[in-house]
């Protein structure tokens, strides 16, 4: 899921639509290693809602932010999914102050803030790996936006549990992450005609 996105966006900007999925890759990497070093440290520090597990919980939806920002820039010079990345960064934005409110009320209130952003943006990830189906590699992506979907209904069920816990986003995250893992792997495929 690279935060300083002005330093690092040229080798993922794309210029043409041939290059479109050799930045989609970069991206996917990216995002992975992100996800699953993201996921050790929060379930290291799941069990309160302490300084690290809020920081870690704004930081994610931010990264995400950012990286629909550096996907955005793809996506213009294929034109496909521009509108859709738009909808993602503003659901996420919300949802980084969504999340900074909630962890003053709880892990039940952080929960139901995450799973509705689950299930916002798996729907707008669902959709965007759709429009992308001509690039290749998107399958893994389709799979992870009605996961999303899914697991985000149940950290809203969960947050009315007794034993509401952070450490079920770990495992979120950390999937997520094995699917955009999947979905580069299967982009480079397709770009050496596998």
């Amino acid at each position: 899921m690279d935060t300083s996105v002005n330093s690092h966006a040229a080798p993922f900007a794309a210029t043409a639509p041939t290059t479109v999925p050799a930045a989609l890759r970069k991206l996917y990497f990216v995002r992975f290693a992100f996800a699953a070093v993201w996921a050790a440290l929060l379930f290291a520090t799941a069990d309160t809602l302490g300084p690290v597990s809020v920081t870690l919980l704004v930081l994610y939806p931010l990264f995400d932010v950012a990286a629909a920002v550096v996907d955005l820039r793809a996506a213009r010079a294929d034109g496909g999914t521009a509108p859709v990345l738009l909808v993602n960064i503003a659901i996420s934005s919300l949802t980084v102050i969504g999340i900074a409110v909630a962890a003053t009320s709880g892990i039940p209130a952080v929960l139901r803030v995450w799973g509705a952003w689950a299930v916002l943006s798996g729907i707008v990830q669902l959709v965007a790996g759709a429009l992308r189906r001509k690039l290749g590699g998107q399958w893994p992506m389709i799979v992870s936006g009605a996961i999303s979907t899914l697991a985000g209904s149940s950290f809203f069920a969960s947050a009315a549990g007794d034993d509401a816990s952070l450490s079920n986003l770990a495992g979120y995250a950390f999937l997520g992450g094995v699917f955009f893992l999947a979905s580069a792997l299967r982009l480079g495929r397709a770009r050496d005609g596998v």
